[in-house]
């Protein structure tokens, strides 16, 4: 088989159609579906059609429940709560949102939590989707423990990113700031494993704590925080808010997002939404502006997120290679 070119419609209808063939409902299938078109739109192959084959394994042995139905609470004016019932974080953000929206608006700022979830796909999307609305979104998600603190050998938290982004004031999103607290995403080792690379030196280390560069190595040890001491505390920042504030499981509690072994890993995720009009009104946008244009105006510098919007351009344009080895573990999922 050859390697395919899809647009991004099809990449969203094959990826409903094999989740759904896996047991999930229509509900969860579209929110997972529309998360890996924008994965693949961007250019986030890890985030893209590479995870539907493990979705459809975890729909199968158990690990999320297809099922699954959200419920909603509001216990305080600019609080909503969302329990994802052990299903997938999109379909359970995709219920909460709307109520997340109007609390923001109504109150300046906000605040959704989702607990017992899997995993949220690409995370800047969640914020993004909030400054396309012209609102600041600041996003935390957890994961199951890999990476262990420095000094110690044991994981305690998982990569664990954050994703702000700002409005621009035109439907979109001026910056989009996305990353986890390790030097890398697990995602890219997993895939670095299955294609038989060596990892980069600084990435994570093996189970006895030593540096290394095989994938396979790693995915048995702890991935390396980023800036050393620092990353951890900002690992440790968005364990607080995405599992204590939203009542998921801490990392050390949850079941892999990899391989079948374990339950539903239970994690969460918290969502913040500020409207600038409540705050500096008018002078947040002209804030921005100049903060944005010292950076653009240096030759070689580029604002965060530029380069999935480079990749969404061009993606929209000319379509989505798959590669025949990955659409043949897709068809047999």
């Amino acid at each position: 088989m050859t390697d395919l070119t899809l647009t991004l419609d099809q990449v969203e209808v094959l990826a409903t159609k094999t989740l759904v063939s896996a047991g999930a409902s229509r509900q969860q299938a579209a929110s997972v579906a529309r998360s890996t078109r924008l994965a693949e739109r961007d250019g986030v192959r890890s985030h893209g059609l590479m995870y539907i084959p493990i979705y459809a394994e975890h729909l199968r042995c158990g690990k999320v429940l297809g099922a699954a139905v959200p419920t909603i609470t509001r216990p305080r004016p600019g609080a909503i709560h969302v329990d994802a019932a052990l299903g997938f974080a999109h379909a359970a953000i995709d219920s909460g949102w709307p109520e997340f929206d109007a609390a923001v608006r109504e109150q300046g700022v906000a605040a959704m939590a989702v607990s017992r979830s899997y995993n949220c796909g690409v995370l800047g999307h969640h914020a993004e989707r909030l400054a396309e609305s012209g609102l600041v979104g600041l996003c935390f998600t957890n994961a199951p423990a890999s990476m262990a603190p420095i000094g110690g050998t044991k994981a305690v938290i998982g990569t664990n990113p954050f994703a702000l982004a700002v409005p621009d004031g035109s439907g979109g999103a001026r910056l989009v700031i996305d990353q986890s607290a390790s030097a890398i995403a697990k995602s890219e080792i997993i895939l670095r494993a299955r294609k038989g690379e060596p990892i980069e030196p600084g990435w994570a280390l093996d189970a006895a704590g030593h540096p290394t560069e095989d994938a396979e190595a790693a995915l048995a040890g702890s991935m390396l925080p980023v800036g050393g001491q620092k990353g951890f505390g900002m690992g440790l920042m968005v364990e607080i808010f995405a599992a204590a504030l939203s009542g998921g499981n801490l990392g050390m509690e949850a079941s892999p997002f990899s391989g079948p072994k374990g339950g539903p890993p239970g994690t969460g995720q918290f969502f913040i939404g500020f409207d600038p009009a409540a705050f500096s009104g008018d002078g947040f946008g002209a804030a921005m502006t100049r903060l944005t244009e010292a950076i653009t105006s240096q030759e070689g510098a580029r604002l965060p997120g530029a380069r999935r919007a480079a990749n969404r351009a061009r993606i929209e344009r000319g379509g989505v290679t798959v590669d025949a080895t990955l659409m043949d573990r897709i068809k047999a999922a």
